[in-house]
């Protein structure tokens, strides 16, 4: 058995009963969050892009936990530099590791070191695991190849941002399910900041109406599959 975590903002905790893998760690400094990174024992780090708020925690807990931080090239050097572990990929790329499979997608935002310095090109990423593909946008606005993104990657979970402003917003996110036509679909980067504060329920009233099925899960809540 395996399932999903929600942990605020950009953040997923993915378990099997073998490893745990977390997405964009970004828990010291959130306020919505409601776990500090040394409360968690993760195996691999994914992490989108290199803004503060989804590399995050990415650096100590590799540290603390002897895990793999997995991201773009750019990144990994600058995570291995840091003393880290760290597997380097770029968009299009996969790779197998012991959990299953990690392919890095477009993401049309922006990638930058909180120090300012270049942190290469964001990524959104599709995670294989136990038979399952779960879709991670990060950070980005919408874009017609997310159509092709799932017809060669049939999406069973998708965690998509609809807090706007920064990102894609609702009706942009909804549009979005339609072009991927995942099995099912989790809202994700709302209401961290006021910027961002959009209402999930919205979003999945405006999916359900196109046939898709949708749901909020509450920061700590899980979906098992």
């Amino acid at each position: 058995m395996a399932k999903v975590t929600f942990l605020g903002h950009s953040a997923w905790l993915i378990q099997n009963d073998q490893y745990s893998i977390i997405i964009d760690p970004f828990l010291e400094g959130n306020p919505t969050a409601e776990v500090k990174p040394d409360e968690l024992n993760v195996d691999y780090i994914i992490v989108t892009h290199a803004h503060g708020d989804h590399l995050g925690d990415a650096i100590p807990m590799a540290k603390k936990n002897n895990a793999t931080i997995i991201s773009n090239f750019e990144i990994a050097n600058y995570c291995t530099d840091k003393g880290a572990n760290a597997h380097p990929m770029h968009i299009g790329g996969a790779h197998e590791f012991p959990f299953g499979k990690v392919k890095l997608t477009p993401a049309w935002h922006g990638s930058s070191f909180p120090d300012g310095s270049y942190g290469g090109t964001p990524a959104g990423c599709l995670v294989m695991i136990d038979g399952r593909t779960i879709y991670h946008t990060g950070d980005t606005g919408i874009f017609m190849d997310m159509q092709l993104i799932g017809e060669l990657n049939p999406v069973d979970f998708y965690m998509v941002n609809i807090g706007d402003n920064f990102t894609m917003g609702i009706d942009d996110a909804v549009k979005s399910v339609e072009l991927i036509k995942p099995r099912m679909t989790f809202p994700m980067h709302f209401k961290t900041m006021d910027v961002i504060d959009v209402d999930p329920s919205e979003f999945v009233s405006k999916v359900n109406q196109k046939g898709y099925e949708a749901k909020v899960i509450d920061i700590g809540a899980s979906h098992t599959f």
